[in-house]
């Protein structure tokens, strides 16, 4: 194993801490990903075909998430089964000012296929210089890009950006010819329900604006803007947005398992479906919902697999450059469920470098294996 470690025992020897050090994303995904239940091999997006049947060809996509959707996590949906997977948001002033941590943000690593950048703002003008810096310095891996227009967070709204958009469809419209002036890939919008919960749903009427600028397709989250993420997502605007255009609907909102990622786009009408929260410790969550699709049952991942991704997701953390905090919530996330998970989120708590998160590992799994032991020589003992 290229790594040093073994992926089946979770040993990770000294001497090979160093030759992992510098280990590359593909190297990684090699070694671990089987011994996850996730391929070591990412599919590309099809490149041919209209937008509708690319993404009917798989309907999962791996949602943007700001603070989450960095390379190491796209690479864990992508091995898990996302058609594609979203950047997180980008700012289109940051882009405009030149700065390279924007930049980190929009570009792929390999051995990322291709991509969907998601783009911020509010200034036409500066959309169209985005689209086409993005589309120079991505070439043939960019997939398309999309225009954020539902993000809630105050400190966008309050800059006229994000889901403040749903209130000036004219200037969205120009947002979205502004980045089709430029742009050789489809251009794409994520709306929500409304701003407020307290005035009318605009999704519908807003969805036909931005098609009728030219957008590809319409991604709609079925929560209004002041709600946040608490409450219910109103699956109904999904489906009467999907009723209202002529261009594919990408369902978004509650999609929190691989079930209600079959049932929202059963249920909507919708071409296909993010799925964000969804996806915390659970990349199985995109090869699952094909199987649902297909009339198959799930494969739920056991306790060994899901310890062996939360190895590959950190030491993809490692090979991508990011920073090895978000090793700490996707500790969490993986972990959730085990036997004793306070007591091993603790104990994650307080990890600050690789081999700390793969020597937890290590030991969960040690003592999973000792108690399967006992239980089945208690077992031997009764029969």
């Amino acid at each position: 194993m290229s790594a040093g470690r073994d992926a089946g025992t979770g040993t990770h020897p000294a001497a090979g801490r160093n030759q992992a050090a510098g280990c590359a994303a593909a190297a990684v995904l090699e070694e671990w990903a089987p011994a996850a239940g996730l391929s070591a091999r990412i599919a590309p997006f099809p490149r041919t075909g209209t937008l509708a049947e690319r993404l009917a060809a798989n309907p999962f996509l791996m949602a943007p998430m700001a603070g989450v959707s960095d390379a190491a996590y796209r690479l864990l949906a992508r091995a898990g089964g996302a058609a594609l997977a979203y950047t997180e948001m980008v700012s289109v002033a940051g882009l405009h000012y030149g700065g390279e941590k924007t930049w980190e943000l929009a570009c792929p690593k390999d051995p990322e296929p291709d991509l969907a950048v998601q783009l911020f703002g509010s200034k036409p003008e500066q959309f169209r210089e985005a689209a086409a810096a993005v589309q120079e310095r991505l070439g043939e891996k960019l997939v398309l890009i999309d225009v954020n227009m539902a993000c809630p967070v105050p400190k966008v709204t309050r800059k006229g950006e994000g889901s403040a958009l749903l209130d000036e469809p004219e200037l969205a419209a120009r947002i979205v010819r502004a980045c089709l002036a430029e742009a050789d890939v489809p251009v794409t919008c994520k709306i929500r329900k409304a701003r407020t919960s307290a005035g009318p749903e605009v999704a519908p009427e807003f969805a036909r604006a931005m098609a009728d600028a030219g957008a590809s397709a319409i991604a709609v989250h079925g929560r209004t803007a002041s709600q946040l993420y608490r409450g219910e997502a109103d699956w109904g605007t999904v489906e009467r947005v999907a009723a209202a255009v002529d261009v594919p609907v990408i369902a978004s909102g509650d999609v929190r398992d691989a079930s209600a990622a079959v049932r929202i786009r059963r249920e909507t009408g919708a071409c296909a479906v993010m799925v964000a929260r969804g996806t915390y410790g659970n990349p199985w969550v995109f090869s699952n919902a094909r199987r649902l699709l297909a009339g198959e049952h799930e494969v739920v991942p056991t306790a060994e697999q899901r310890l062996s991704a939360l190895a590959c997701h950190v030491l993809l953390l490692e090979a991508t450059g990011a920073h090895l905090a978000r090793a700490r919530s996707a500790a969490g996330w993986y972990l959730k469920g085990m036997p004793d998970a306070s007591t091993w989120r603790d104990r994650a708590m307080r990890c600050r470098t690789v081999d700390d998160y793969l020597a937890l590992a290590s030991a969960l799994r040690a003592q999973l294996a000792e108690e399967g032991a006992a239980r089945a020589a208690e077992g031997e003992r009764r029969a």
